[in-house]
């Protein structure tokens, strides 16, 4: 079987595809740094990978809410080596960062996608490198760092006004010479935004299709999944146990003809999304099904 390559799963539209999620970091909130040795973070991709994922996305930055960034140094060291060596053995990798120069280090290293949560806001040289490259880039939703990010969480419709936004940004990067076929956009669950506000644009996935741009949803293992169930005085469920509600997200997605979900439970969500895939392959030819 002929691997698959960026510029092949980014034509893809017959299935939602499955980004699995290496965090090179010590503080991450969802781990809490187990992968954060380049050792242990090659074995996880390589695992994962095994497991079904379609691309790798490698990030040497927490974005947890009130995270404190590492030097461009220190995030070269972390992710660099992981990139290399996954890369080198076949993986779709994608780069997690909002620098410029992390991105230009990870794509010589091997990565085929540049994920920038920030959307290219947090690094003036971001946007120019990526026309240059011309490599697919994912730009989410951002409003800020996760050091202040819940203060700017005010809307008056978020749906409508995220949807505003990434549109304005995407018309910003296709018109700084980003190819229209290399952008994917991503309405940033969690980041600047309250549980109501991620409930709302799951509800409204199908929504995001009006952008024009493949999407990717990362609702994984986040702090509305662990409330989900619970009661109101109750502590939500911590990160490593809110997988098969990350599971029901990626469903959603899937249902909602979304791209490309990010994941860390990559074994759960090939097999929900496979549900989804058996239920459409069964579906009438007609239109209003599915």
């Amino acid at each position: 079987m002929v691997p698959m390559t960026a510029a092949d799963l980014l034509a893809e539209r017959d299935r939602t595809l499955v980004m699995g999620v290496v965090n090179v970091t010590p503080d991450s909130f969802s781990d809490g740094g187990v992968w954060f040795e380049p050792a242990a973070a090659i074995d996880h991709g390589r695992d994962i990978l095994a497991a079904g994922a379609d691309i790798i996305d490698v990030g040497g930055e927490s974005t947890r809410p009130g995270a404190e960034r590492p030097s461009v140094a220190e995030e070269l060291r972390r992710v660099v080596p992981v990139v290399e060596a996954l890369a080198a053995e076949g993986a779709v990798v994608s780069v997690d960062t909002m620098r410029a120069e992390v991105a230009e280090a990870a794509v010589a290293a091997g990565a085929a996608i540049i994920n920038d949560v920030s959307g290219g806001h947090a690094d003036p040289d971001m946007v120019p490198y990526v026309v240059s490259a011309q490599r697919p880039y994912v730009a989410m939703h951002w409003r800020g760092h996760s050091t202040d990010m819940y203060a700017r969480a005010v809307y008056d419709d978020v749906v409508e006004e995220v949807c505003r936004e990434l549109a304005s940004r995407r018309d910003e990067l296709l018109g700084a010479g980003l190819a229209e076929e290399l952008l994917v956009l991503d309405p940033g669950l969690g980041f600047a935004k309250t549980a109501d506000h991620n409930w709302a644009l799951m509800a409204a996935l199908p929504r995001l299709h009006d952008l024009g741009q493949p999407v990717l949803l990362g609702a994984s293992r986040k702090g509305f999944l662990g409330r989900v169930g619970r009661p109101a005085a109750a502590e939500p469920r911590p990160p490593l146990e809110r997988d098969l509600e990350t599971a029901a997200t990626s469903v959603m997605a899937a249902m909602a003809g979304l791209w490309c979900v990010r994941v860390h439970d990559v074994p759960r969500t090939v097999r929900a999304l496979a549900v989804v895939a058996a239920a459409q392959a069964h579906a009438p030819v007609e239109e209003g099904a599915w």
